[in-house]
């Protein structure tokens, strides 16, 4: 059976006027390839629950990751973060994840909203048990994930999502799964996801959330490789031998730059396709070759490329900008961000005289040091990243 790929998502709002937020996501993976996702909300808001659900996160992180049992793990998270002395109730609840490659899953949830399971773009019940640790009743789920199907955890600032200081009981758990399955066609990445419906909760908190709002989601998917073939190389001479091994890889291809374009046009034994004339937001057209995926400029739509993927793992802000547009930077940031696990970099080392002329620092340092960001950020996405030089 092939290896599923967990594409792992999160974004957090803060409760109004809180400069930190109460929940807190932790990502671990084992050696043996097993995700550990932990969705911790601390007890209240501010800076006492984003202590408590950051310990909660990352002691169930860490020593899951060292293989300890589920009973030990809950029961040192107990003995470790206190009892509120007011109400004598849980100092933060959480969602674990336990993902293995092959499809296993074990969810455990203690007091956190019941998580969602999306199938074929729908949201179906799934089995759970109450077991009993450490004096807590915690739901157990012992799953089999299929490609395509995503699990959707939260904190209570989702549902019931409402303005002043009113529960908003319209929104449930069932129109947070139908919010959802309005978004399955776009195929969005589980960070633009969630993303999506934290956004909805926030709107109908009128913007002023009243709660920390924390939404994590993980989809199971099969690996998917992306080649971006960017410049050609230094030497003229090792042209033919890096679009070798660039067409030798498996997976979609991406070729950015127009002296790239051609030579690997001629390679092929096809020609450029110029689709369009015009320039959108800045960048400039794409173009077409047979066999190639998508053709765009370089530096310039690598640049906001760039800009497009620091925003996308901080604030995620621009996601609707460029999983909506269709000029070349929104298509290859869809390609890298939304549809890649596995990536591969041919970065070409000439300058381009054209750039020197038109008075443009875009020479050999740029291109590599833009390729060099680029790397770093997809693998701050979790990809799994090789670049090579030319």
């Amino acid at each position: 059976m092939a290896k599923l790929y967990y594409d792992i998502g999160y974004k957090s709002e803060n409760h109004a006027n809180e400069e930190l937020c109460g929940d807190h996501v932790e990502v671990a993976h084992r050696a043996d390839e097993t995700s550990i996702v932990v969705l911790a909300d601390g007890l209240g808001s501010g800076v006492k629950a984003s202590i408590l659900s950051t310990l909660t996160a990352t002691i169930l992180s860490t020593m899951l990751n060292a293989n300890l049992s589920m009973e030990d793990c809950v029961d040192t998270v107990a003995a470790t973060l206190p009892v509120t002395s007011e109400h004598g109730v849980a100092y933060s609840t959480f969602t674990i994840m336990l993902l293995d490659p092959q499809g296993a899953a074990e969810v455990i949830q203690f007091e956190n909203p019941p998580m969602l399971l999306l199938r074929d773009g729908k949201s179906i019940e799934y089995p759970h048990t109450e077991i009993n640790i450490g004096g807590k009743q915690i739901w157990q789920s012992r799953l089999h994930l299929r490609k395509g199907d995503a699990l959707v955890a939260m904190s209570d600032g989702c549902p019931y999502a409402g303005p002043d200081n009113m529960y908003n009981y319209d929104w449930k758990l069932e129109d947070i799964a139908a919010f959802l399955e309005g978004l399955v066609p776009r195929e969005l990445s589980s960070r633009n996801l969630a993303s999506h419906l934290v956004e909805e909760c926030v709107r109908l908190y009128a913007y002023e959330p009243k709660d920390d709002t924390t939404s994590c989601i993980v989809q199971a998917r099969p690996h998917c490789a992306v080649n971006v073939l960017f410049g050609p190389p230094a030497d003229r001479n090792d042209t033919n031998r890096m679009l070798n091994l660039f067409f030798a890889k498996r997976g979609k291809h991406a070729v950015c730059g127009g002296t790239t374009a051609s030579l690997a046009a001629e390679f092929l034994g096809t020609e450029v396709e110029a689709i369009g004339q015009k320039i959108t937001d800045g960048i400039p057209p794409i173009s077409r070759i047979e066999g190639v995926e998508l053709t765009c400029e370089g530096m310039i739509t690598m640049q906001r490329v760039v800009e497009y993927a620091q925003d996308y793992l901080g604030q995620n802000l621009r996601h609707d900008e460029w999983t909506r547009g269709t000029d070349g930077a929104s298509l290859l940031t869809h390609l890298l961000f939304e549809e890649a696990t596995d990536v591969n970099l041919f970065v070409g080392r000439a300058e381009n005289p054209a750039y020197r002329e038109l008075g443009l620092a875009f020479g050999y340092g740029a291109k590599v040091g833009l390729a060099k960001e680029l790397a770093k950020l997809l693998e701050q996405a979790d990809k799994h990243v090789k670049v090579s030089y030319f």
